[in-house]
């Protein structure tokens, strides 16, 4: 019997919360409309904290890693080292690149869901105010 692959695994959950969410989405009243809001607006800033952990990724403790062999390891040469550190700058450069374009994306839509989120909130709240002589 094979495992399921992780990437088909959370393929098909993130396929089921799109189902779920809409169906929870479009079955709300009008009135449960304003704390819905509010509950999304926790839910992008929370994102958007995760957001700018991703964007300010940084490969410093590879380099910790590399200077400072294990105890009883011989002294790598300074050419080795340096090797190493250009090899490993070059791949966890473009993992660093990548996780910050995805931060900032995510950092971006993030802000557009929660300034979007208070701006149809506002205007929820606007309809229930008494109109003025």
């Amino acid at each position: 019997m094979e495992a399921i692959d992780p990437f088909v695994f959370r393929l098909s959950i993130f396929v089921l919360a799109i189902f779920v969410g809409y169906f929870v989405v479009w079955g709300v009243t009008p009135a449960l409309h304003t704390p819905l809001m509010s509950v999304t607006n926790a839910i992008s800033s929370v994102i958007i904290v995760g957001a700018l952990i991703a964007v300010s990724v940084s490969t410093i403790p590879h380099i910790v890693h590399i200077a400072a062999p294990a105890v009883d390891a011989p002294l790598p040469s300074s050419a080795q080292v340096l090797r190493e550190f250009q090899a490993l700058e070059h791949t966890e450069a473009h993992g660093a690149w990548i996780s910050k374009l995805l931060g900032f994306f995510a950092l971006i839509l993030a802000a557009v869901n929660i300034f979007g989120g208070f701006l149809v909130t506002a205007r929820m709240l606007a309809m229930y105010k008494k109109k003025a002589k």
